[in-house]
C-alpha cells in the first residue's frame, strides 16, 4: 500500500537506534521519532479495510483513526501551541471533536498518511527552531515548554501505540514493535 510503505517522515527508527548516552534534547527527539515509526509499522502492509476496522463496539477506535488523530495532535501541539500558527484541526471539529475516529469510512488512505507524514515533518521543523525551555501557549493561555510537549507527545504516542498493538493483533495476529 503506497500510503503506508513510503520511507518518508516519520523516519524508520528501530529501538536500538535510540542513543543511550545523548543529551536530553537528542534523547527526547529520538524517542518521539521511534514512537512515530512504531505507529507507522503497526499500519504497514494492511489493506484499506483492515486500517478502517474498528476495535469492538461501541468504540470507534481503528488504526486509520489513530493516524488521523495523531495528525491533529502533531499539528496542535507543535504548529499551533509552540509555533503559534493559526491552524485548526484537520479532522476534529467543534460539532464532532472525535471526527478523526468517526469519519473514516470514505477517508482516502494515501491522503491520510500523506497528511500525517506532512504534519510530522512540519513538527520536526518547529522542534528544530526552539530550545527545550522555550514556551508556547495552549488555547487556554496556559504556558507549556517544548520539553513538556516532547514528553507529552512521547506519552501520547505510547498510549496509542498500545491501542495499535491490540488492533493489529486482532487484524492479523502480528505483535511486537
Amino acid at each position: 500500500m503506497p500510503g503506508v510503505e513510503k520511507k518518508a517522515s516519520p523516519a524508520e527508527v528501530q529501538y536500538d537506534d535510540i542513543p543511550r548516552t545523548a543529551d536530553e534534547r537528542a534523547t527526547l527527539v529520538a524517542f518521539l521519532e521511534w514512537q512515530r515509526s512504531t505507529l507507522k509499522r503497526k499500519c504497514a502492509g494492511l489493506t484499506a479495510e483492515q486500517l478502517r476496522r474498528r476495535s469492538a463496539a461501541p468504540s470507534t477506535l481503528s488504526l486509520l483513526g489513530l493516524i488521523r488523530h495523531m495528525t491533529d495532535v502533531e499539528r496542535g501541539w507543535f504548529r499551533r501551541t509552540l509555533g503559534r500558527e493559526d491552524v485548526g484541526d484537520r479532522y476534529a471539529t467543534d460539532a464532532d471533536p472525535d471526527a478523526d475516529f468517526n469519519d473514516i469510512d470514505d477517508a482516502d488512505i494515501d491522503e491520510t498518511f500523506a497528511a500525517w507524514r506532512s504534519e510530522c515533518e512540519r513538527a520536526s521543523q518547529v522542534i528544530a527552531r526552539y530550545q527545550l525551555a522555550d514556551e508556547g501557549r495552549q488555547r487556554t493561555g496556559r504556558a507549556v515548554s517544548l520539553r513538556w510537549i516532547l514528553v507529552h507527545m512521547i506519552e501520547e504516542y505510547s498510549r496509542h501505540n498500545g491501542h495499535a498493538d491490540l488492533l493489529r493483533e486482532r487484524i492479523d495476529g502480528a505483535t511486537g514493535y
